[in-house]
Order: C-alpha cells, then structure tokens, then sequence
C-alpha cells in the first residue's frame, strides 16, 4: 500500500517534521525525534513494525510540566496520567498550535493541509478520554462534530459563507458558532472539498480556516490546562475535600471505561457506519472521508488505546496484547483508505474482519484489566449518542 507522506504512522513526532511556515517561534517544537531503540524498552519487547514508537514518543514528547504524582492514587492510575493522557493532550496542544500559527501565515488549503493532518493525528491520541476536559462545555464536539448523522456540518459552514458571518473577526464570537461549524471536521470541508478548496489567499473562506484553526488551538490549550486539576483530582480520589471522586476506585473506573468505549466506538462507529448493511453498504458517511484518512483514524486509535491498556493494567497483558497486534495488524494490511471497499464483499468482508478483531481486543482488556483493577465499566460521556 502506497500512503501519502502524512500517513505514515508517527509521522508527527517521528518523521519529517512539517515546519512552521513563518519567523514565529513556538515555544515547543513542532516535532520530537524519539529513538525507538532506547525507548521501546521501557514498554518490553517490540512486536511490530515500529508501531510501539507512537506510544513511547506520546510519552516523551512535549512532557515539560507534565507533574510526576507521588499519592496514593490506585496503580495504574498514575501511569495512565502521566505516560498517556498528559502527553497526549500536551501533543494536541502543540500541534493545534502549529495549525494556527501556519494558517495565519498561508491559509490557503495546500499551506494548511499538513498541519490539519498533524492536529488530527494528535486528536486521535486523545479523542476516547471525553470526560473531564473534553465534556466541558462540549469541547469534544467541537474539536470533531462526528458522526454528523443530519449533514450539520456542511450545512453549518455553508451558512457561515452564505452570510459572511462576522464571528470569524473575533475568537470570542467564534466561540459561540454552532459545534457543527467548527473544529476539525469544519476544517476538513473547507481544506479538501472541490467546492471550497480553491479559495484564494485574500477570501472570506481563508479567514474562516484561520479562523477554525484558531478556535481549535484555543480549545486544545485550554482541555490540556484543565487536564493538570483534573489530574490532581483523580491522583486525590477518596481523599478530604475531594468532592469528585469519592472513592479511590473511580479514577481506575473511568479510564477503564474510556479504553472499553474508545474501542467500542471505533468498532460501531469507525467501522460500522461506513460497513451499514451488506444490502446498502455506506462508505460515504466513513468519519474524515474527504481528507482520506478514514482507516488511518482507526489505526491511530488503536495504538493509543492499546498505549492506555499497558499504562492503565497493573500486570502482563497476554491476551490483550495480542488481540491489539491482530487489529493493528489488520488495520495495517488494509489497502482501503476510506472504507470504499465496503460496496464490495471481498471489501467488505476484510472490514468486517477488522471490526471482529477490534472487537476481540475490547473483550480481552475488558477481563484482563477489569480483573487487574477490580472494577466494572462505568457510565461514558459518549453512552447513547
């Protein structure tokens, strides 16, 4: 399989670096090289195809004022926080950031596009953690409106083009937009769809990205500073004055639940709407369609899920480990960017296999961890929708 330059796995923290198109200088570089031969052993023997190197660079890249707890916080939860969830977001801030300092510099689509492919590489290492930071005031819709089951997004940013809106003068008014007309899949119309993409430097449509890339810079700063209280919390849980985890076993509880729903997700949503029924397949409605990164999604949410299992388990991961190596494996072998294939039963059958297999690894960590933890999936953010 032929991937375009983006696409390669750890492109973001591993590979060329896309660089900051102006004399701005970012605070935290855009890219962290990582050796993935002193890194991996950290996390014990390597499995495959440098795939384990994203974890480890989540890891290390970008861990500035990423605090080192010392409480009595349950085992695994620690881990989790500061190998997973604060570097991750530490990374989504960073390379959201990229996206609006290159957007203002060239906000044409050619200029923007690899920046967008950056952020949402970094979103996919975060995107399963939707409570907390993500929940408030409904930034994780913002930052991804999917699945867009009533068409809201383009009809949003239509509207938003049709009247010319104002908002996109101002980062406070823009805040108010509608979360369909926002964010990463706001973006990705503009930036890739042939009815919008050939806009010109000076036109309302290049100050709309701008715009957008702002928005979201602005969001993914802000869930990643109130992830450090949010971190303390679930490092206190059951502590005096603790007044959102009662018990010590909550924190354990709901990131065991965002493993299970990230997967779940993946395999319903990912994988499922495009699949529909084999009598109306649907690979139109596959999430990030137009920027082709539809099966790349997946893959990235495998690894990071899969980096959140080993920091969350309290012991060897035998059967999780390997149902994860079958579905990235899969996920890996699948010559099909944008589930297209779906309307075809050879197709489709290797996507069915993709999301068997995405499921068997749900199951797996569900007994392995939920064993090591002594806990039971609790209620997620994303539960209903």
């Amino acid at each position: 399989m032929t991937r375009p330059a983006y696409a390669n796995p750890v492109h973001v923290l591993l590979g060329s670096p896309v660089p900051v198109r102006v004399p701005v200088r970012v605070s935290v570089p855009e890219t962290v090289p990582v050796s993935c031969a002193s890194a991996s052993s950290s996390l014990g023997p390597a499995r495959r195809r440098g795939a384990r190197c994203l974890a480890i660079a989540l890891t290390l890249t970008l861990c500035v004022g990423v605090p080192i707890f010392s409480t009595s916080a349950r085992a695994g939860v620690p881990e989790a926080l500061t190998e997973h969830v604060l570097p991750g977001f530490q990374t989504f801030a960073v390379q959201a950031r990229a996206l609006a300092v290159n957007a203002t510099a060239d906000c044409t689509a050619a200029g923007v596009r690899p920046s967008f492919h950056n952020t949402f590489d970094a979103w996919m290492g975060v995107s399963h953690l939707g409570f907390g930071p993500l929940d408030t005031d409904g930034r994780g819709l913002a930052i991804a409106y999917w699945p867009d089951k009533r068409g809201m997004v383009g009809s949003t940013v239509a509207a938003l083009l049709r009247d010319e809106d104002s908002a996109v003068g101002d980062a406070d008014q823009f805040s108010e937009v509608s979360v369909a007309g926002r964010g990463l899949m706001a973006l990705e119309r503009l930036l890739f769809d042939p009815d919008y993409a050939e806009y010109e430097r000076d036109s309302y449509t290049c100050r709309l990205v701008q715009a957008l890339a702002v928005d979201l810079s602005r969001m993914a700063a802000a869930a990643t500073a109130d992830w450090q209280e949010q971190a303390r919390l679930m490092q206190t849980a059951g502590q005096a004055g603790n007044v959102v985890y009662l018990s010590e076993d909550e924190p354990a509880q709901q990131l065991y639940t965002a493993l299970l729903s990230g997967l779940e997700w993946t395999a319903d949503q990912r994988l499922g709407r495009p699949m529909g029924s084999f009598e109306r397949p649907r690979p139109e409605r596959a999430e990030a369609r137009r920027s082709g990164r539809s099966l790349r999604n997946v893959l990235l949410n495998l690894r990071a899920l899969e980096h959140l299992a080993e920091a969350l388990a309290e012991g060897p991961l035998p059967v999780s480990e390997a149902a994860f190596t079958d579905a990235i494996i899969q996920a890996e072998d699948l010559d099909d960017p944008v589930f297209a294939g779906v309307a075809d039963p050879s197709g489709r059958l290797k996507v069915e296999i993709l999301q068997q297999r995405v499921r068997a690894a749900q199951e797996a960590a569900k007994v392995e961890i939920g064993r090591q933890l002594g806990v039971s999936v609790g209620f997620n953010s994303a539960d209903g929708d």
